[in-house]
């Protein structure tokens, strides 16, 4: 058997497994503190417009959050723990997409 072959069995046999509800492997929690979103976006640089808008979320949305009528969760609380350790990660990170291509 070439290795090629054995390596789809073996993920076949993982993904039988799985559905099965077993070897589901270890699931990592990590506990995110609250976001001071002001803060955040200050040390961005950013306009809340621009900062909004470079997140993926309405100004709208950004304003509740900043205002504290709402708490941003799940993916958005992380992104912006990762731009409270890094503020500039997201210009960083997207800089050779083009304005218009899909992220």
């Amino acid at each position: 058997m070439s290795d090629a072959f054995k390596s789809i069995g073996q993920g076949l046999k993982e993904a039988i497994a799985h559905a099965r509800g077993e070897n589901l492997g270890k699931i990592h929690e990590i506990e995110i503190p609250d976001a001071d979103v002001q803060a955040i976006r200050a040390r961005t640089g950013l306009s809340q417009v621009e900062f909004a808008k470079s997140i993926g979320v309405k100004k709208s949305t950004l304003l509740n959050w900043e205002q504290h009528r709402r708490s941003p969760e799940g993916p958005a609380r992380v992104l912006l723990a990762l731009i409270d350790k890094d503020p500039s990660i997201v210009q960083r990170t997207l800089a050779h997409w083009h304005p218009d291509h899909p992220i």
